[in-house]
């Protein structure tokens, strides 16, 4: 590990094969092309190395295929590249399969955030200048807000609501307690709902957009009427770079979209975008024929009201004033822009959610990269 202004650094990225992990590598390589990044995934089902294989191209990007919870790999990455950042994503996330199987997300999202925090405390020890461990965290630890309240802020008490929830409020407690009594150098931050490349297609925008391009039908939880607040991942990891360099150690930072919408209204608004992408391309019509807009006719037809989510927490916002006071202005791109964007990426990703769809990604990744998943 180098100190200088000038001088690269080496991250362990945590979770770094998943959505927004991977992401963050592509976004963090592109900003600071020296610097070494070991990613370490246990590639369970949503991790996914087509998601990095541009990047493990590049000499200085390292795939570890293990789990945070193995105490001695982790302690043997930091004897072998001397981290001066951690930056940890690796987490279940799902609410619906942990209301389902919670045990996964304590074991991942509790114990294994400790193993990581025991193994910096050990490696770092008496040297803490110049490193960070950042936590990344979701909104989701506050709870619900009725129609009316402010958004969340720093100060807002927790109030988990699914075993999603109370795993990752668990670990981020945890996090506090090593910067608060061991002087770890630590922050984290809590961020609203996510969208754009590489999003696992159980989760609601790329479900919605895949289902709509092949004709399948649109659930949605209940009545619709729960809101979320929605962040572009590059904007997540731009924000989150920003911490990492900037952010005060020991410090809670909630990074949120300000795009507030009803789910039934962000469904609404996907169709709309695949009618119009799909009605005006003749081409894309035949390569998705099973699509309503392909028939002329609207994908909203497709919608389809189903029961609703165990303990589904109605609305969930993100109040930026605090990262917006010491950083200045965030990038928050619009949600129509963002979400056209989204939409396009996945007609031009067809090959890597139908990998996923069919289940042949994980024999694609033993194939390509000698690793038994």
């Amino acid at each position: 590990m180098t100190t200088g202004a000038s001088d690269t650094s080496t991250l362990l990225v945590t979770g770094g094969a998943g959505f927004i992990g991977a992401n963050f590598v592509h976004f963090w390589h592109r900003r600071h092309p020296g610097d070494h990044i070991v990613v370490l995934d246990a590639l369970t089902y949503s991790g996914n190395l087509a998601n990095i294989s541009a990047e493990l191209e590049k000499p200085n990007i390292t795939f570890v295929h293990g789990d945070i919870c193995d105490e001695a790999l982790a302690a043997s990455l930091f004897d072998a590249h001397d981290f001066d950042k951690v930056v940890h994503f690796a987490a279940e996330s799902h609410v619906d399969r942990s209301i389902a199987a919670p045990d996964a997300f304590v074991r991942t999202n509790v114990n294994g955030t400790h193993s990581l925090l025991k193994v910096a405390l050990t490696k770092w020890k008496d040297k803490f200048a110049g490193r960070r461990f950042h936590h990344v965290s979701t909104d989701e630890v506050y709870g619900s807000l009725a129609p009316d309240d402010p958004p969340f802020t720093e100060a807002s008490p927790y109030d988990p609501r699914s075993p999603y929830a109370a795993s990752k409020a668990a670990s981020d407690f945890l996090v506090r307690s090593y910067g608060h009594t061991y002087g770890l150098p630590v922050t984290i931050s809590n961020c609203s709902n996510n969208y754009g490349p590489y999003q696992f297609p159980e989760k609601v925008i790329p479900l919605m957009v895949i289902n709509a391009l092949m004709g399948r039908p649109l659930p949605v939880y209940g009545d619709g009427l729960n809101v979320r607040d929605w962040i572009h991942v590059e904007d997540h990891c731009a924000v989150l770079s920003t911490v990492l360099e900037r952010g005060r150690a020991g410090e809670t930072y909630n990074i949120g979209g300000a795009n507030e919408v009803a789910n039934i209204d962000l469904v609404h608004t996907l169709c709309d975008l695949v009618d119009a992408r799909i009605g005006r391309d003749t081409e894309l019509a035949r390569r998705f024929a099973a699509c309503a807009a392909s028939h002329d006719r609207r994908c909203r037809e497709e919608i389809a009201f189903v029961t609703d989510r165990l303990g589904h927490d109605r609305r969930y916002a993100i109040d930026n004033s605090k990262i917006t006071r010491e950083f200045g202005s965030i990038p928050t791109r619009s949600l129509a822009a963002g979400l056209a964007d989204t939409l396009n990426w996945y007609i031009d990703n067809e090959e890597w959610w139908r990998l996923i769809q069919s289940g042949e990604y994980r024999a694609w990744m033993a194939k390509q990269y000698g690793i038994a998943v």
